[in-house]
């Protein structure tokens, strides 16, 4: 089976260094590119196959449904299928275009590579210098000419944040001088669970090419999914983590969320941090998980289903083992799995001011006593976002 590595990343310069160095590290290896640049004018992707000596081949893949990541997916996998039956390769070396998030590629890889393909790591490549910028920065991807597809509405923030947080492995461009300190301490409480490798170090292509490594989909799936993912817990009284004067607060409560509050609160909530995400629950949709996922001063919530708690006993087998661990974990004795478990992560946080804001958007002592039959009549505030009119 012909090994894949996908480098992804925001970051072209530093995505093109972890390319060159696996080219230069594995003898025997090809990198493949799509580039969606001018996709949509011409009508079609440009595809490239290199080695570290120059380029193999070239070719042209047509968009699919005016969408240039379809298009890279669907012509993806027969190219690296190709190369695996030509046996001339010994590693494919996969470089996302800037916008691509690895999460479907990595999927179609694992689907259609069959006993050819086998999908060994996924890397997001970082310049710790554009860290924040790129999280600051709440563009449409279209403005800043990158959408891969005509009804793109991501930004440049949350697609650079999913890629930072879907990835196990981070690689920096080069290693953070003494100066960059605050970006070495952002990237750490950003992606705490993942390993983070200068392109330099010799335990990066080690990583990647170790024998029978093979990337977890699933895994990687459940960790960006709002009701599995593992985010920090707040032990022992301490709110989250500080260093470098970037500051976590992780603030992790019981009590339902009044939507009147919580709707007039959220300007300020998601501008409070250039990166904040988890699982929160509202009185007036007690059994409804919504997730929040703010980067960049944009917020999205999101209905992500029902609680487990909230799912006919009958059912749970149904239900995949990582959501039936994660709820366990967090298993509360009269809400079970409902809970706000919310994480803000920025320099200069103001935690204290945070917590309080968030705290004053919970239901009241005398709400919360009036019970599910109550907390039905409340407003609901936020309907126009969970439920927009089309």
């Amino acid at each position: 089976m012909l090994p894949v590595v996908l480098v992804g990343g925001l970051h072209a310069d530093a995505r093109r260094a972890a390319v060159e160095r696996l080219l230069a590290a594995v003898p025997g290896s090809v990198a493949l590119h799509h580039d969606l640049s001018d996709a949509a004018r011409l009508g079609f992707l440009l595809r490239s196959v290199r080695e570290a000596r120059g380029r193999l081949d070239a070719g042209e893949a047509p968009l699919v449904n005016d969408c240039a990541c379809c298009a890279l997916r669907e012509d993806l996998v027969p190219e690296l299928r190709r190369l695996a039956a030509a046996g001339l390769a010994r590693l494919a070396v996969v470089e996302l275009w800037d916008a691509v998030e690895p999460k479907s590629v990595a999927e179609a890889v694992d689907r259609g590579g069959g006993d050819a393909l086998r999908l060994a790591a996924v890397v997001t490549a970082v310049d710790p210098a554009l860290l924040l910028p790129c999280l600051g920065n709440g563009d449409d991807l279209a403005a800043a000419g990158l959408a891969v597809a005509a009804g793109d509405q991501r930004t440049v923030a949350d697609t650079f944040a999913r890629q930072l947080e879907y990835a196990p492995l981070l690689v920096l461009a080069d290693g953070p001088e003494p100066g960059d300190a605050e970006d070495a301490a952002l990237l750490r409480q950003l992606t705490s669970g993942a390993r983070v490798l200068s392109v330099a170090d010799a335990a990066f292509p080690a990583a990647v090419t170790a024998p029978g490594a093979v990337f977890d989909v699933a895994a990687a799936a459940a960790r960006q999914h709002p009701a599995c993912a593992r985010l920090p817990q707040d032990t022992g009284g301490v709110p989250g983590a500080e260093d470098a004067g970037v500051r976590t607060l992780v603030w992790h409560r019981w009590r339902p969320f009044h939507s009147g509050r919580l709707r007039a609160a959220l300007e300020d909530l998601c501008r409070a941090a250039v990166r904040s995400r988890g699982r929160f629950w509202l009185a007036d949709r007690p059994d409804t998980l919504l997730s929040w996922d703010a980067a960049g001063g944009a917020l999205c919530v999101e209905d992500a289903g029902p609680w487990l708690a909230a799912v006919p006993d009958a059912a749970w087998e149904l239900v995949p083992p990582t959501r039936r661990v994660a709820a366990a974990l967090d298993w509360h004795p009269e809400h079970g799995d409902r809970a706000q478990h919310l994480v803000f992560t920025s320099p200069d946080l103001d935690r204290e001011h945070l917590a309080a804001l968030l705290d004053s958007c919970l239901l009241t002592d005398a709400e919360y006593a009036g019970g599910r039959p109550a907390w039905q009549r409340l407003p609901r505030a936020l309907d126009p976002l969970l439920d927009p009119v089309t």
